[in-house]
C-alpha cells in the first residue's frame, strides 16, 4: 500500500492510499485531491519522484496560480512531510492491521494522532520555518508532497 499527502504547516491535505506502488496515474488522483485546495500563491515543494514530474501535475498546480518548486535530487532530509511518514509507520507497525480495509481504516484513525503544532514543528526541525520564509511566502501557503 502506498499512502501520500500534502503537509501544510498547520494540516495535512489530499490523503490518499493506493493499493499498489505510486505511479504517475495514482500520483495524479492524489494531486487532483491538493488542487481544489490551493489558492493563488499557494507554494507546492515536491521532491523529485518520477510521478511528481508528468505533465499534468506541474500544469495543474500552476493552472490555479500556485507556485511550484522542486526539492534538490536526493534531499529527503529537507522534505518535512517525511517526518509525518515516519512517524505514521510507527503507528501503523503498533496497530499490526492485517487486511488492506482495516488499515484503510486505521491510517483515517491515526492521523489524528498529529496536531498542528507537530506539522509545524516538522517544518522547523527541518529548516523550513525558522526564519526562512519572509513576510511574502507565509508557511501556511505551503504545501509539501
Amino acid at each position: 500500500m502506498t499512502f501520500i499527502a500534502a503537509l501544510r504547516c498547520d494540516e495535512i491535505k489530499a490523503l490518499c492510499v493506493f493499493d499498489q506502488p505510486i505511479n504517475a496515474k495514482n500520483s495524479w488522483l492524489g494531486f487532483s485531491n491538493l488542487i481544489p485546495t490551493l489558492r493563488p500563491g499557494a507554494i507546492v515543494i515536491l521532491d523529485n519522484l518520477q510521478s511528481h514530474q508528468a505533465k499534468a501535475v506541474p500544469e495543474a498546480i500552476r493552472a490555479v496560480g500556485a507556485i511550484l518548486l522542486f526539492l534538490p535530487a536526493y534531499s529527503s532530509d529537507l522534505n518535512p512531510i517525511e517526518q509525518v511518514f515516519a512517524k505514521l509507520k510507527h503507528l501503523m507497525r503498533k496497530a499490526a492491521e492485517r487486511t488492506a480495509e482495516d488499515t484503510r481504516r486505521s491510517i483515517g484513525e491515526l492521523m489524528n494522532h498529529f496536531s498542528p503544532a507537530e506539522y509545524h514543528r516538522y517544518l522547523v526541525y527541518s529548516g523550513c520555518a525558522s526564519g526562512c520564509f519572509s513576510s511574502h511566502f507565509p508557511t501556511r501557503n505551503f504545501y509539501w508532497s
